[in-house]
């Protein structure tokens, strides 16, 4: 397929792309029929069942991918009917390729197109979820200096700022600090936050806020009075983990945070640094 063409194919798809209000690229039923080259409705209508069948086969619920809607046509000059027709998610419209005509160039061209734009939502997605924990890190990391400053400031040393940190993972956990780490095979050396998926940040995050507060307000002036109040604080939020169905322990560890940063702001430099061109789908795949 030439470049000239496939560039105007993608132009033609991309420009029939709507938004919801929740920023979710649709397509209409309507639209996609003449992009891909069927002239008559009923012979398209037959496509898209073939294509709610898979998605239902590929245990995805049809409504979320296919809403029937209504549209207003014009008829004559002034005249109106309204006309059936369906908003489809980016993986409908997937579907539909793969069960169309692939003798249709169209069809051909919408098979790789929708493929690789669902591939890279996934990866968008992915994307927001690492950068997310990211985030949640290094809020933790923020916090837990700052109770280090709070214990030096109150009782005059920090010296046992880990110690108290790990008393603070039992009652999370219910396991000790290097317990988890067994657990998890994580090497001793390596800390144990660097591989906690983002809700386990946040929720040790959370009581670690909560005795830096308590510390401050109640004027906590021993190492023993502040390390009570942490194990106390992690307590709490196990147990309203634990009243969600969320046992932390038994939560799988997630990839060395380190490594995620470093994919970040690896791919950041890439965007960065790359000029603007047309992507083909070997050239998608070459990337993954």
């Amino acid at each position: 397929m030439e470049t000239e063409l496939i560039n105007s194919l993608t132009n033609n798809f991309e420009s029939f792309a709507n938004k919801t209000e929740d920023d979710v690229s649709f397509w209409f039923a309507r639209d996609l029929q003449q992009l891909l080259g069927y002239t008559k409705w009923d012979n398209f209508k037959n496509v898209i069942f073939k294509a709610k069948t898979a998605c239902e086969v590929s245990n995805q619920e049809v409504s979320d991918h296919f809403a029937d809607v209504g549209k207003m046509v014009q008829i004559g000059s002034s005249a109106t009917k309204e006309i059936d027709d369906i908003m489809l998610t980016r993986y409908a419209c997937y579907l539909i390729a793969q069960n169309g005509d692939s003798k249709k160039e169209q069809i051909a061209f919408a098979q790789t197109y929708f493929a690789v734009q669902t591939r890279k939502a996934e990866l968008i997605e992915q994307r927001i979820l690492e950068q997310e924990r990211v985030q949640a890190r290094q809020k933790l990391s923020q916090t837990e200096k700052e109770l280090s400053q709070v214990i030096y400031e109150q009782t005059g040393k920090n010296e046992n700022f880990a110690f108290i940190r790990s008393k603070g993972d039992k009652a999370l956990f219910n396991h000790t600090t290097q317990e988890m780490k067994d657990k998890w095979n994580i090497e001793k050396s390596k800390p144990l936050a660097d591989f906690m998926p983002t809700i386990l940040l946040k929720a040790k995050d959370f009581a670690t806020e909560i005795t830096i507060y308590n510390a401050k307000d109640k004027i906590m002036n021993t190492e023993n009075e502040i390390s009570n109040e942490h194990i106390t604080n992690n307590k709490a939020v196990r147990n309203t983990l634990l009243s969600r169905g969320i046992v932390p322990e038994n939560i799988t560890s997630q990839e060395d945070i380190k490594k995620v940063e470093r994919k970040l702001n690896s791919e950041t430099k890439k965007t960065l640094n790359s000029k603007d061109k047309f992507v083909t789908p070997n050239d998608e795949e070459k990337e993954q």
